[in-house]
């Protein structure tokens, strides 16, 4: 009787693993965790309703019906031309359809969220890789003004600042990437810090590279990742800020359709209308909890240590 021959596993290399990455091993990863898939679902609908609110919104967000104010969810009423309107999530106050104002209101505090991440992502990248780089007094003055800035609370800067120059789109982006470009500094300045002295930038120097080319072709690559997944979550915290800043009053006005300022005007009516601040809510929680949940599975996926658990 013939023995069989043991099975030898061979060792698969680094490279071999990474070459075999593909959209479908993302895919089948995503697919494994039901609670991330949700999320990145809910999101692509979010992004549909905000990119197509003219069209997929059922009314106009700003027209107000005096005679149709707090209507209840799933509320039908005579329109005008003898056609009855039908108002999924009820109306606010004024008779403004809900519905239309959440897709609406999205479209700001999105885009401002994005916005200023993309804003202090390139502004605090830009200065932690140079600090990190070069060392010397460029790290310790970027540094000094980064705890600087950290140590003051961001809200109370960003609240006095708008008081003093009124609110905006252009103004709450700009505010909240001078608030939020300091972590980016810091995380790229530590990475960077961990390749200046790695064998990679070595070699790159011994061939006569310059400067600029080792940290846009060697050290601003490995940077893209972990970029990727704190500006995750950054936009998640900054949607979180706008709105706060909107139902304080300081941001968006009125009559903006605002997830914050339907807040703030949703908590007059919280006994008689718990619907005109239930749903605001709601979509401010749905969304910060998803970019929090697409940000930890993404982190998990962009770490070569960890990531083959879930793709292979």
């Amino acid at each position: 009787m013939t023995a069989e021959m043991p099975t030898v596993e061979v060792p698969v290399t680094g490279e071999e693993r990474q070459a075999r990455v593909t959209w479908r091993h993302v895919a089948r990863a995503l697919v494994r965790e039901p609670v991330v898939l949700l999320a990145v679902i809910f999101l692509a609908v979010l992004a549909i309703a905000v990119v197509f609110a003219p069209w997929l919104a059922p009314y106009d967000p700003l027209q107000p019906n005096i005679f149709s104010g707090r209507l209840a969810p799933l509320s039908t009423v005579p329109g005008p031309g003898g056609v009855d309107q039908f108002h999924v999530l009820g109306t606010d106050a004024l008779g403004r359809d809900i519905l239309s104002r959440l897709m609406y209101g999205a479209r700001p505090s999105i885009s401002i969220a994005l916005g200023a991440v993309a804003l202090s992502a390139v502004v605090g990248t830009t200065l932690g890789l140079f600090a990190g780089f070069y060392g010397g007094r460029v790290e310790t003055v970027i540094m000094r003004i980064v705890d600087g800035i950290m140590a003051v609370p961001s809200l109370l800067v960003a609240l006095y600042v708008l008081f003093l120059i009124g609110g905006g789109v252009v103004n709450l982006v700009l505010i909240l990437a001078f608030a939020r470009w300091v972590v980016f500094a810091r995380l790229a300045r530590g990475i960077t810090l961990s390749y200046r002295e790695s064998s990679l930038v070595e070699a790159a120097r011994s061939i006569g590279a310059t400067d600029l080319r080792i940290i846009l072709r060697h050290i601003l690559p490995n940077l893209v990742a972990p970029l990727l997944v704190l500006a995750t979550l950054e936009i998640a915290l900054l949607i979180l800020a706008e709105a706060g800043l909107s139902f304080l009053g300081f941001g968006l006005q009125p009559p903006e359709p605002s997830w914050g300022l339907m807040i703030a005007r949703g908590r007059e009516y919280l006994r008689e209308a718990w619907w005109m601040i239930t749903f605001p809510g709601l979509g401010l929680f749905l969304t910060t909890l998803s970019l929090n949940l697409f940000a930890g599975w993404l982190r998990t996926i962009t770490d070569p240590v960890q990531r083959w658990r879930w793709l292979i």
